[in-house]
């Protein structure tokens, strides 16, 4: 034990001056990129640039690469200019195996700089609905009506078709029913509303009424649909249901077609 003792004790008396200098380039890149990353973040909400992390991701990954490159002299022997020139020759035989990676940062990079699509963007894909959370170097957050995240790849993100959103367009829904023919359509559709008012009880936008829309005739009555547009915080779903229950059993609405055509 002694003697492992004395051995470290000279490797460290030896190599002194190199772990003062590793330990301070890590301390202040460290510092560095703390105070760097704060003061990104804060420029991109105050500027019209989108706000993700990949932004912040690639300047830190840069500040951690100088400071790599400072400490491979003084302390790893390693001429700087020698390592980039064998990473610019081994640089082909990696990129093959990180190409996914590569479509990815190059993919998000498109996406932000192109403002495709940016944190708080409502958008539609593969048939979902959703908010961007995040932006990162590999993939784009989604979070879901249901709360759920989607880690889409940039890469599939960049080359698949997907559809921006409106605020009314994500939070519209649209309730399809049938009146019957010989109900007032303007009494009816007052009606309506009015349950449908009380069912939703303030999960409904107060900026965009609710509105009954009168589409044309079937055997059985005239069809119609109820437009009503939920509150973001709010699950359409939820108010869909809470509506639907409250007119189940009016006698305005044809409640079984078969019975109402016999």
């Amino acid at each position: 034990m002694e003697a492992l003792w004395e051995a470290v004790s000279r490797w460290l008396a030896q190599y002194s001056d190199r772990i003062i200098i590793f330990a301070v380039t890590l301390l202040v890149t460290v510092v560095i990129t703390k105070i760097v990353g704060k003061a990104l973040q804060t420029l991109l909400d105050r500027s019209q640039i989108p706000s993700a992390t990949i932004f912040v991701n690639i300047v830190l990954a840069v500040i951690w690469i100088m400071a790599a490159m400072t400490v491979m002299q003084p302390v790893f022997g390693v001429n700087p200019t020698t390592f980039a020139t064998a990473l610019g020759v081994s640089g082909i035989a990696l990129s093959f195996g990180l190409k996914d990676t590569i479509a990815n940062i190059v993919g998000g990079f498109g996406l932000m700089m192109g403002k495709v699509i940016q944190p708080g963007d409502v958008i539609s894909i593969a048939g979902t609905n959703g908010t961007v959370k995040d932006v990162t170097w590999r993939h784009t957050i989604v979070t879901e009506l249901s709360g759920n995240e989607m880690w889409i790849p940039n890469s599939v993100l960049n080359t698949a078709s997907l559809e921006k959103l409106t605020l009314n367009g994500d939070t519209m829904i649209r309730i399809p029913m049938v009146i019957r023919g010989d109900s007032d359509p303007d009494e009816t559709a007052r009606e309506i509303l009015a349950l449908a008012s009380r069912a939703s009880n303030g999960m409904t936008l107060s900026t965009i009424p609710s509105v009954v829309r009168f589409q044309g005739f079937t055997p059985y009555g005239v069809s119609a649909e109820l437009w009503l547009f939920a509150k973001p915080e709010v699950l359409p779903a939820m108010v869909q249901d809470a509506v639907v229950r409250s007119l189940v059993g009016q006698d305005f609405l044809v409640q079984d077609p078969t019975q109402q055509a016999a």
